[in-house]
Protein backbone atom coordinates (compact mmCIF):
# COMPACT_ATOMS: atom_id res chain seq x y z
CA UNK A 1 0.00 0.00 0.00
CA UNK A 2 1.95 3.72 -0.79
CA UNK A 3 1.88 6.09 2.00
CA UNK A 4 -0.31 9.16 1.37
CA UNK A 5 1.79 12.14 1.08
CA UNK A 6 2.55 14.61 3.70
CA UNK A 7 2.01 17.37 1.44
CA UNK A 8 -0.04 17.85 -2.21
CA UNK A 9 -0.17 21.28 -4.07
CA UNK A 10 -1.79 21.56 -7.39
CA UNK A 11 -1.69 24.65 -8.85
CA UNK A 12 -1.64 26.98 -6.27
CA UNK A 13 -1.69 30.88 -7.34
CA UNK A 14 -1.63 33.97 -5.04
CA UNK A 15 -1.07 37.47 -6.21
CA UNK A 16 -0.51 40.91 -4.37
CA UNK A 17 -2.68 43.46 -6.29
CA UNK A 18 -0.99 43.34 -9.59
CA UNK A 19 2.10 41.65 -8.69
CA UNK A 20 1.75 37.91 -9.08
CA UNK A 21 3.89 35.90 -6.53
CA UNK A 22 2.70 32.06 -7.42
CA UNK A 23 1.66 31.06 -10.98
CA UNK A 24 0.46 27.50 -10.77
CA UNK A 25 2.53 25.71 -8.29
CA UNK A 26 2.52 21.68 -7.88
CA UNK A 27 4.43 19.83 -5.58
CA UNK A 28 4.00 16.32 -3.45
CA UNK A 29 6.16 15.97 -0.42
CA UNK A 30 6.11 12.75 0.73
CA UNK A 31 5.52 11.26 4.54
CA UNK A 32 9.06 11.37 6.35
CA UNK A 33 11.35 13.34 3.69
CA UNK A 34 13.13 16.54 3.77
CA UNK A 35 12.19 18.58 0.55
CA UNK A 36 14.21 21.74 0.09
CA UNK A 37 12.17 24.13 -2.32
CA UNK A 38 15.10 26.22 -3.52
CA UNK A 39 14.49 29.94 -4.34
CA UNK A 40 15.73 33.80 -4.76
CA UNK A 41 14.58 35.82 -3.09
CA UNK A 42 11.34 37.13 -3.82
CA UNK A 43 10.61 33.16 -5.51
CA UNK A 44 7.62 32.98 -3.82
CA UNK A 45 9.19 30.41 -1.08
CA UNK A 46 7.81 32.40 2.03
CA UNK A 47 4.02 33.02 0.32
CA UNK A 48 3.81 28.84 0.11
CA UNK A 49 4.53 27.81 3.41
CA UNK A 50 1.76 30.76 4.83
CA UNK A 51 -0.66 29.21 2.57
CA UNK A 52 0.12 25.78 3.50
CA UNK A 53 0.17 26.95 7.68
CA UNK A 54 -3.61 27.95 6.43
CA UNK A 55 -1.93 31.63 7.58
CA UNK A 56 -2.84 33.14 3.64
CA UNK A 57 -5.73 32.36 1.56
CA UNK A 58 -4.22 31.25 -1.86
CA UNK A 59 -5.94 33.02 -5.14
CA UNK A 60 -6.58 29.43 -6.99
CA UNK A 61 -5.55 25.62 -6.67
CA UNK A 62 -5.95 23.39 -3.87
CA UNK A 63 -3.18 21.79 -1.25
CA UNK A 64 -3.64 19.72 1.35
CA UNK A 65 -1.16 18.60 4.71
CA UNK A 66 -1.30 15.63 6.33
CA UNK A 67 -4.24 14.91 4.17
CA UNK A 68 -6.53 17.87 4.83
CA UNK A 69 -7.19 20.93 2.76
CA UNK A 70 -5.58 23.57 3.70
CA UNK A 71 -8.73 26.08 2.55
CA UNK A 72 -11.56 24.24 4.66
CA UNK A 73 -10.11 22.35 7.50
CA UNK A 74 -7.53 24.97 8.62
CA UNK A 75 -8.10 23.83 12.45
CA UNK A 76 -6.91 20.41 11.05
CA UNK A 77 -3.97 21.62 9.36
CA UNK A 78 -2.95 23.60 12.09
CA UNK A 79 -2.98 20.88 14.60
CA UNK A 80 -0.70 18.56 12.06
CA UNK A 81 1.79 21.35 11.37
CA UNK A 82 4.51 23.02 12.86
CA UNK A 83 6.47 26.29 11.55
CA UNK A 84 9.62 27.78 11.98
CA UNK A 85 10.60 31.16 10.44
CA UNK A 86 13.44 32.82 9.71
CA UNK A 87 14.09 34.01 13.37
CA UNK A 88 14.16 32.29 16.12
CA UNK A 89 10.89 33.03 18.47
CA UNK A 90 12.18 32.17 21.48
CA UNK A 91 11.07 33.98 24.84
CA UNK A 92 15.36 36.00 25.37
CA UNK A 93 13.46 36.65 29.29
CA UNK A 94 12.67 33.09 30.13
CA UNK A 95 15.59 30.14 30.18
CA UNK A 96 14.94 27.28 27.93
CA UNK A 97 12.68 25.15 30.21
CA UNK A 98 10.77 27.96 30.35
CA UNK A 99 9.83 28.33 27.58
CA UNK A 100 9.62 24.71 26.67
CA UNK A 101 6.85 24.82 29.80
CA UNK A 102 5.05 27.74 28.34
CA UNK A 103 4.39 26.60 25.39
CA UNK A 104 3.15 22.96 26.24
CA UNK A 105 1.09 24.85 28.59
CA UNK A 106 -0.41 26.97 25.87
CA UNK A 107 -1.33 23.51 23.91
CA UNK A 108 -3.18 22.57 27.49
CA UNK A 109 -0.61 19.31 27.44
CA UNK A 110 -0.54 17.42 30.41
CA UNK A 111 3.21 17.14 32.09
CA UNK A 112 4.39 19.99 30.27
CA UNK A 113 7.59 19.77 32.64
CA UNK A 114 8.06 16.26 31.43
CA UNK A 115 7.31 17.17 28.29
CA UNK A 116 10.51 19.72 28.47
CA UNK A 117 12.47 17.79 29.64
CA UNK A 118 12.64 14.95 26.85
CA UNK A 119 12.88 17.91 24.27
CA UNK A 120 15.77 19.61 26.21
CA UNK A 121 17.63 16.60 25.85
CA UNK A 122 17.00 15.23 22.95
CA UNK A 123 17.71 19.15 21.63
CA UNK A 124 21.20 18.54 23.20
CA UNK A 125 20.10 21.71 26.20
CA UNK A 126 20.16 20.21 29.14
CA UNK A 127 22.96 21.55 30.11
CA UNK A 128 21.65 25.04 29.79
CA UNK A 129 18.13 24.39 30.62
CA UNK A 130 18.24 26.80 33.14
CA UNK A 131 20.16 29.27 31.52
CA UNK A 132 17.91 32.59 30.16
CA UNK A 133 17.59 32.38 26.45
CA UNK A 134 18.89 35.47 25.93
CA UNK A 135 22.64 33.78 26.86
CA UNK A 136 22.01 31.21 24.52
CA UNK A 137 24.20 30.90 20.68
CA UNK A 138 22.59 31.07 17.50
CA UNK A 139 22.91 27.64 16.72
CA UNK A 140 21.43 26.59 20.94
CA UNK A 141 18.28 29.81 20.25
CA UNK A 142 17.51 27.65 16.45
CA UNK A 143 17.50 24.34 18.73
CA UNK A 144 15.73 25.79 21.17
CA UNK A 145 12.92 27.37 18.48
CA UNK A 146 12.72 24.08 16.76
CA UNK A 147 12.32 21.99 20.32
CA UNK A 148 9.52 24.61 20.80
CA UNK A 149 8.08 23.72 17.50
CA UNK A 150 7.87 20.22 18.16
CA UNK A 151 5.94 20.02 21.06
CA UNK A 152 2.52 18.26 20.67
CA UNK A 153 4.82 15.94 18.01
CA UNK A 154 3.35 17.62 14.57
CA UNK A 155 3.85 14.99 11.94
CA UNK A 156 4.94 17.79 9.60
CA UNK A 157 7.37 20.80 10.31
CA UNK A 158 7.88 23.72 7.84
CA UNK A 159 10.93 25.82 8.23
CA UNK A 160 11.66 28.49 6.40
CA UNK A 161 15.52 29.46 5.80
CA UNK A 162 15.84 28.37 9.46
CA UNK A 163 19.34 29.21 9.45
CA UNK A 164 19.56 33.05 8.09
CA UNK A 165 22.11 34.77 9.62
CA UNK A 166 23.68 31.77 11.55
CA UNK A 167 27.37 31.12 11.67
CA UNK A 168 28.53 28.07 10.19
CA UNK A 169 28.77 25.85 12.94
CA UNK A 170 25.57 26.75 13.87
CA UNK A 171 24.22 26.28 10.50
CA UNK A 172 25.85 22.71 10.64
CA UNK A 173 24.23 21.88 14.61
CA UNK A 174 20.79 22.97 13.00
CA UNK A 175 21.34 20.48 10.02
CA UNK A 176 21.95 18.00 12.45
CA UNK A 177 18.47 18.66 14.61
CA UNK A 178 16.76 18.28 10.72
CA UNK A 179 18.69 15.37 9.71
CA UNK A 180 17.35 13.49 12.99
CA UNK A 181 13.42 14.28 12.55
CA UNK A 182 13.30 13.29 9.65
CA UNK A 183 14.78 10.18 10.72
CA UNK A 184 12.35 9.73 12.97
CA UNK A 185 9.22 9.76 11.00
CA UNK A 186 8.78 14.00 10.58
CA UNK A 187 7.91 14.88 6.76
CA UNK A 188 9.79 18.15 6.59
CA UNK A 189 9.54 20.91 4.25
CA UNK A 190 12.39 23.64 4.21
CA UNK A 191 12.72 26.42 2.66
CA UNK A 192 16.04 28.02 1.54
CA UNK A 193 18.59 30.00 -0.58
CA UNK A 194 21.50 28.44 -0.36
CA UNK A 195 22.64 25.57 -2.38
CA UNK A 196 24.96 23.86 -0.15
CA UNK A 197 21.97 23.45 2.43
CA UNK A 198 19.62 22.14 -0.17
CA UNK A 199 22.75 19.24 -1.02
CA UNK A 200 23.51 18.46 2.41
CA UNK A 201 20.00 18.20 3.73
CA UNK A 202 17.07 17.19 1.36
CA UNK A 203 15.83 14.01 -0.18
CA UNK A 204 14.34 15.86 -2.99
CA UNK A 205 14.69 19.21 -3.94
CA UNK A 206 12.46 21.37 -5.84
CA UNK A 207 13.48 25.06 -7.76
CA UNK A 208 11.05 27.52 -7.42
CA UNK A 209 11.48 30.21 -10.09
CA UNK A 210 9.43 33.27 -10.94
CA UNK A 211 6.55 31.50 -9.34
CA UNK A 212 6.22 28.13 -11.01
CA UNK A 213 8.23 24.77 -9.46
CA UNK A 214 10.79 25.06 -12.61
CA UNK A 215 12.25 21.29 -11.61
CA UNK A 216 11.90 18.70 -8.78
CA UNK A 217 13.38 15.82 -7.96
CA UNK A 218 16.72 13.84 -6.14
CA UNK A 219 20.15 15.83 -6.22
CA UNK A 220 21.07 12.98 -8.84
CA UNK A 221 18.07 12.93 -11.14
CA UNK A 222 18.60 16.98 -11.20
CA UNK A 223 21.89 16.03 -11.74
CA UNK A 224 21.14 14.24 -15.45
CA UNK A 225 19.31 17.74 -16.46
CA UNK A 226 22.93 19.25 -17.35
CA UNK A 227 24.90 18.32 -20.37
CA UNK A 228 27.28 15.38 -20.11
CA UNK A 229 30.57 16.23 -18.25
CA UNK A 230 33.21 17.11 -20.85
CA UNK A 231 36.77 16.20 -20.08
CA UNK A 232 39.00 18.86 -21.16
CA UNK A 233 42.93 18.07 -21.12
CA UNK A 234 44.68 21.58 -19.59
CA UNK A 235 48.44 21.41 -19.39
CA UNK A 236 49.65 21.94 -15.92
CA UNK A 237 51.94 25.15 -15.46
CA UNK A 238 55.01 24.38 -13.95
CA UNK A 239 56.10 25.62 -10.33
CA UNK A 240 59.09 28.00 -9.55
CA UNK A 241 60.44 25.11 -8.12
CA UNK A 242 60.15 23.00 -11.16
CA UNK A 243 61.29 25.66 -13.22
CA UNK A 244 64.50 25.81 -11.00
CA UNK A 245 65.16 23.01 -10.59
CA UNK A 246 65.10 22.55 -15.03
CA UNK A 247 67.67 24.85 -15.21
CA UNK A 248 70.05 24.28 -13.36
CA UNK A 249 69.72 20.49 -12.64
CA UNK A 250 67.68 17.80 -10.46
CA UNK A 251 70.77 16.71 -8.75
CA UNK A 252 71.77 20.59 -7.19
CA UNK A 253 71.02 22.26 -3.96
CA UNK A 254 70.41 25.62 -3.37
CA UNK A 255 73.43 27.80 -1.38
Amino acid sequence: MTKKPAIEIVGLAKSYGAQTVLRGVDLIVAAGTIVALLGSNGAGKTTLVRILSTLLPADAGAAAVNGYDVATQAEKVRESISLTGQFAAVDEILTGRENLVLVAQLRRLRGPGRIAEELLARFTLTDAADRRAATYSGGMRRRLDIAMSLIGNPPVLFLDEPTTGLDPQSRTEVWQTVQRLAGQGTTVLLTTQHLDEAEHLADRIAVLHEGRIIADGTLAELRKLLPPTVVEYVPKQPTLEEIFLAIVGSDSTVK
